[in-house]
């Protein structure tokens, strides 16, 4: 148990910008982290619908609402998603040879594909955000980061790892067998709750797993591995489609 609250407030530390119960590192608990992804997709969705609640409410403009609603994915998380979508980005959109693509990946500068695509993104979920109806429950908002999570913690358990991955090696080796078991009854869970609160609206939690395997499959492709910055890039990916499906159904 104690192993468990380890890799909880490691998870919590290392993907959420909100305060961690305490600060602690232990290499043993390191393969469970991923198990607690979703938990932490689910404090950012609670906070995600609880500010969208306060702008309705609030009958707050539809341009600040949607500023606000597309910044909250990305401050929640500490833009860490958001970098690992810039890296791959770069990388495979520089057209190079494999080895060329995975050192662009680790390379710390920003280039020019990242910045223009990060800006399309960005300007889509405001877009989308701000156009979302009146109407729109709210409340899937409170699963996309949940299944979206999901969806990262199978892909790095189940993917082969890229050799430079700290997701290789011993950190596979010692992930208990049930996890990616428990990951995809909770995602199915997150699913079917969205669909019985929600209604029609649950089809962006279908969304997001769809745009998560499109963006997955690309980049495992373009860079011969699976690794951190490639969740993150699909992770980003894959929540853009959840909110285009919540703001157009």
């Amino acid at each position: 148990m104690k192993r468990y609250l380890h890799a909880f407030a490691m998870t919590q530390s290392m993907f959420c910008s909100f305060p961690a119960p305490w600060k602690i590192w232990d290499e043993q608990a390191r393969p469970l982290m991923l198990l607690f992804l979703p938990l932490v997709g689910l404090e950012i969705g609670l906070v995600w619908a609880a500010l969208a609640w306060l702008c309705r409410y609030f009958a707050l403009n539809s341009l600040v609402t949607g500023l606000i609603l597309c910044a909250v994915p990305y401050f929640a998380s500490g833009c860490i998603h958001l970098d690992g979508f810039l890296d791959v980005t770069d990388a495979v959109h520089s057209w190079r040879d494999q080895e060329q693509r995975r050192k662009i990946l680790k390379d710390s500068h920003v280039g020019a594909f990242a910045v223009i695509y990060c800006v399309f993104v960005l300007l889509s979920g405001f877009a989308l955000l701000a156009a979302a109806p009146a109407e729109a429950s709210i409340g899937i908002l409170v699963w996309i980061p949940v299944v979206s999570r999901c969806c990262s913690a199978l892909a790095i358990t189940a993917l082969r790892p890229m050799s430079t991955s700290q997701y290789a090696g011993a950190f596979r080796q010692d992930i208990p067998r049930t996890h990616p078991w428990i990951l995809m009854a909770v995602g199915l869970a997150a699913l079917t709750l969205g669909f019985y609160f929600c209604g029609w609206y649950g089809f962006a939690l279908i969304a997001v797993p769809v745009g998560y395997a499109f963006a997955l499959a690309r980049a495992f492709r373009s860079l011969g591995g699976m690794n951190g910055d490639i969740a993150g890039y699909a992770l980003t990916i894959a929540e853009l489609c959840g909110c285009a499906v919540f703001a157009l159904i």
